[in-house]
């Protein structure tokens, strides 16, 4: 954008500037839109994160889970030996 004291400013202007030579007859209302013959760009969404994405937006979350968790957590008994050992053999399981 180009300002100009405070009564003239410029919009956004393409790549070449508001004032780049046109060749004749090829003008805004002559010219057809370009198409482009790279690649595009791709998003793929797996469905687990497509399931995550649905839930988060419904607010369809265990709230009464998540409420006994944050329970546990803050009077200190959520975690167990158990829950520790099962941790640490699906860890080690992962990294082999």
């Amino acid at each position: 954008m180009q300002v100009h004291g405070p009564s003239h400013v410029h919009s956004s202007q393409g790549l070449k500037g508001p004032h780049s030579s046109q060749r004749a007859g090829s003008g805004p209302s002559q010219s057809a839109p370009a198409q482009s013959a790279g690649p595009t760009d791709r998003l793929d969404i797996s469905p687990a994160a497509a399931a995550a994405a649905q839930a988060a937006e419904t607010g369809l979350e265990r709230a009464d889970l998540v409420a006994r968790v944050r329970q546990e957590i803050a009077s200190g008994t959520y975690e167990t030996p158990y829950k520790i050992d099962a941790a640490l053999d699906r860890l080690l399981d992962e990294i082999g």
